[in-house]
C-alpha cells in the first residue's frame, strides 16, 4: 500500500489533478391529475449556477447582468407556463389519474488531456427510458418489456432537428465551450458572460420536455 501511495504521489495522480471540469443540468417534471410540477438545477464545475423551482428560475452565480438575465428568466417562465397549460388541456381530453415523473440529466465533461464527453439521459418513473447518442444525434430506448412506450417516444424525438441536430450542437459545441472557457479564463476574465449558452441548454431541455407530452398521452391510451 505504501509503495502504491508513493508511486501515485510521484505520478501526480491525485483526485483533483485527474478530475474533469463538468457542466450538468438536472430537470424533473412531475405530472399528476393534469398538474405539472418542475424542479431542478444546473452546476458549472461543481458550483450551483441555476435553480428551478416550479415556474421560478433563479440565477445563483452572478454570470449575467440583472437586466439581461431578467429577459432569459421571463422566456423560461413563459415556456414552463405554456407547457403546464398544454398538459392540462391534454389531460381534459384524455384523463389519466396516475402519476408520471420524467427526469432529464444532461451535460458534458472536459478532461485534462483536452478530450470531452457529452451525455443526455432520460428516466421515467425512476427507470432508464431513453438516452441520446451525441456522436450521431440519435436516441436509444431502454424501457424494459415490450418497449411500445419508449419506441413511440424515440420515434417522435427523432422527427425534429430541435431534439437531434440542435441538441447535438448544444452538447458538443456550446456545453464543451463553456468548460473550455472555464479552464482558460482567469478569475477576472471569467466574469465574461456565458449564461446565454447555459440558458440555451436549459431551453433546449424544456423544448424536449414539450415532446414528452406525447409520452404521457401514450401511457394513457394507444400510441
Amino acid at each position: 500500500m505504501l509503495r502504491l501511495l508513493l508511486l501515485c504521489g510521484a505520478l501526480g495522480c491525485g483526485a483533483n489533478q485527474a478530475a474533469p471540469l463538468t457542466f450538468t443540468m438536472l430537470q424533473r417534471t412531475h405530472i399528476s391529475k393534469g398538474n405539472s410540477v418542475f424542479w431542478g438545477n444546473a452546476s458549472l464545475d461543481g458550483r450551483l449556477s441555476h435553480l428551478l423551482d416550479g415556474l421560478n428560475v433563479t440565477q445563483v452565480l452572478p454570470l449575467e447582468p440583472p437586466d439581461v438575465w431578467a429577459r432569459w428568466q421571463q422566456d423560461m417562465t413563459t415556456y414552463l407556463y405554456y407547457f403546464s397549460q398544454l398538459v392540462k388541456l391534454f389531460s381534459k381530453e384524455r384523463p389519466f389519474n396516475y402519476t408520471q415523473s420524467l427526469s432529464c440529466l444532461l451535460g458534458c465533461r472536459l478532461f485534462p488531456n483536452g478530450t470531452a464527453h457529452s451525455f443526455y439521459e432520460v428516466t421515467l418513473n425512476g427507470t432508464a427510458f431513453l438516452s441520446f447518442h451525441v456522436s450521431n444525434a440519435t436516441w436509444q430506448r431502454h424501457w424494459p418489456g415490450s418497449g411500445t412506450l419508449a419506441a413511440f417516444a424515440e420515434k417522435e424525438l427523432m422527427k425534429y432537428p430541435k431534439t437531434t441536430q440542435d441538441l447535438q450542437h448544444f452538447l458538443n459545441t456550446n456545453c464543451v465551450g463553456i468548460l473550455q472557457a472555464q479552464s482558460t479564463w482567469t478569475e477576472k476574465q471569467s466574469s465574461r458572460s456565458h449564461t446565454p449558452l447555459v440558458t440555451g441548454l436549459i431551453l433546449g431541455t424544456f423544448a424536449l420536455l414539450g415532446m414528452a407530452v406525447g409520452i404521457f398521452l401514450c401511457t394513457g391510451g394507444s400510441c
